[in-house]
């Protein structure tokens, strides 16, 4: 992994700048855990009603996103799509919430994690817990590898966060409820997306925490509630935005609702945090 990344390394090092292009490397140093005997071929679809999607993901993946030198703020947020976990929406819930980010000088990592493989048309009964432990276990993994690479792409190792959209917010839950706190990322927005199994152990402390979700969001409103809930019970208080209309999937489509505007409440609330400058 490291080998892949040293030319760009280098050109950052003479030059002083993040080329704008995106950068790519593996989440796992090898064949990821779990996966040795997936023979599945991952293939990518393009110019679906949600841009691209992929699916069949057997090496998972992140993609880097970083801002002008000049822009940096030191912060960087790790992107998980949703789709089911039989597919990924990268292109409406990853690239086009990376550039946004890297716009404004957050650099963003798109976390390309293992689905299930796509055997049949539209999304087969699953256990969730079962689909979504691999995606989990990539997301834990990524929030080290974003670590490790800190200095290389400009990063302060503690100003790590992770977005997540639908069942990539169940893996950025997974990333966020780990038991290994020293791992924890250092912020966590969920949107439209949280815990869809069994409800994981709320450890007595946790990072700062955004949840997204619209009330006429038919597909995971009842578990986005239930894990908000448990939250609450728990004692934390998580920045909340719940809109009236928006359905379930907006990414950052305008549908000319109120929750066309989340990311804009998200970047606010990092800005509080100081996270959006140096």
């Amino acid at each position: 992994m490291r080998r892949a990344f040293a030319p760009f390394a280098a050109a950052v090092l003479a030059f002083g700048i993040w080329p704008l292009q995106a950068q790519t490397v593996n989440v796992w140093p090898s064949v990821a855990p779990g996966s040795e005997n997936w023979t599945q071929k991952e293939r990518s679809v393009e110019n679906t009603p949600i841009g691209t999607v992929i699916f069949n993901v057997v090496t998972p993946t992140l993609t880097a996103y970083l801002p002008e030198r000049s822009k940096a703020t030191g912060t960087g947020v790790i992107i998980a799509p949703g789709g089911a976990f039989v597919a990924l929406a990268v292109e409406l819930e990853g690239s086009t919430i990376a550039r946004w980010l890297q716009e404004r000088g957050i650099a963003a990592f798109v976390l390309k994690y293992r689905i299930v493989e796509k055997l049949q048309e539209g999304i087969p009964a699953m256990n969730m817990d079962t689909a979504g432990r691999y995606g989990i276990a990539d997301g834990i993994q990524a929030v080290k590898v974003v670590r490790q690479h800190a200095a290389e792409w400009g990063l302060s190792p503690n100003r790590v966060g992770f977005l997540g959209f639908s069942a990539g917010a169940m893996v950025t839950s997974g990333a966020l409820l780990q038991t290994d706190s020293a791992a924890w990322p250092n912020f966590a927005a969920l949107i439209y997306g949280g815990p869809f199994g069994v409800m994981p152990s709320i450890p007595p402390k946790l990072p700062p925490i955004f949840l997204v979700w619209a009330h006429d969001d038919a597909v995971a409103r009842e578990p986005v509630v239930r894990f908000h809930d448990a939250l609450i019970s728990a004692g934390h208080k998580p920045e909340v935005h719940i809109f009236s209309t928006g359905g379930h999937g907006f990414g950052l489509r305008k549908q000319g609702t109120s929750s066309d505007h989340w990311i804009e409440d998200f970047y606010n609330w990092l800005a509080v945090q100081g996270l959006t400058r140096r």
